[in-house]
């Protein structure tokens, strides 16, 4: 990892955590880690290009299919690389295929970038992650091995305590807020061996005091309705909440931050 180095150009290929569900911007459009660590990285270089082509709902084989060699003939300075989270949390996953597509993901882009960011994606505390920790944790130990054989860099979300925080996430209990999303640019900023501009971002939120249990059973209904449910009879369907929809910036162009 180099110090404060100088990177040109960053591609991010993914699921709707890359994309950047939900830090929601007043237009409408998902804003998310990347693409704020993409301006901090404009600001330090004239001229800086960034593609974002995660999509949301991507299952491993999608990206792998879709946006791996989109990406690596960008030949990007940076590649950030973030999936086979969706596929954990089916009721019915291979782990051995989806450690297959990793690696093939992984074997395509490391030689065509000067560096390649893999992820331990963060987790909720609470009952759905516990169901599906095994696989998460095969998954993790999986971008760990092939980070080390392919000279990757891993950022460590997962053993955030700040990012374990229900707070750090949105009511649909899926996705980061707006502040959970900065914390994880700050994280791949700093890994990528640029000084700190967060030190504490893995420091957890101040205590507060917990719901009575009738807010919280309200929240469990609300929560339900609105996106446990719909989740459910898209995995029934064989339908994504991505299908249809195009990359969120899919050429590698000069990056405004103003």
């Amino acid at each position: 990892m180099e110090t404060n180095p100088s990177h040109t150009s960053l591609v991010a290929v993914g699921d709707s955590f890359t994309e950047g569900m939900s830090d929601l911007l007043p237009d409408g459009s998902y804003r998310g880690w990347a693409d704020l660590l993409a301006a901090r990285m404009a600001a330090r270089n004239p001229g800086f290009r960034y593609a974002n082509l995660a999509v949301r709902g991507k299952l491993i084989g999608q990206i792998v299919e879709e946006q791996v060699e989109v990406a690596a003939a960008m030949q990007a300075d940076v590649v950030t690389l973030v999936g086979g989270l969706n596929d954990t949390l089916r009721p019915k996953c291979d782990m051995g295929r989806v450690r297959g597509l990793l690696e093939e993901a992984v074997e395509r882009l490391a030689p065509s970038c000067k560096q390649l960011v893999l992820m331990r994606s963060p987790g909720r505390q609470g009952p759905v992650l516990e169901r599906f920790r095994p696989r998460m944790e095969q998954l993790f130990a999986c971008v760990d091995e092939l980070a080390s054989r392919h000279g990757a860099l891993v950022v460590d979300l997962y053993g955030a305590p700040s990012l374990a925080d229900p707070r750090m996430w949105d009511v649909d209990r899926l996705h980061l807020t707006a502040e959970g999303h900065r914390r994880v640019a700050e994280a791949v900023w700093q890994t990528l061996g640029y000084e700190p501009e967060d030190p504490e971002w893995r420091t957890p939120l101040p205590p507060s005091l917990p719901p009575g249990w009738l807010n919280r059973r309200a929240e469990d209904i609300r929560f339900a309705h609105r996106h446990l449910l719909p989740w459910i009879a898209r995995r029934l369907t064989g339908r994504s909440s991505g299908d249809g929809l195009p990359a969120k910036r899919p050429e590698l162009l000069p990056y405004e931050t103003g």
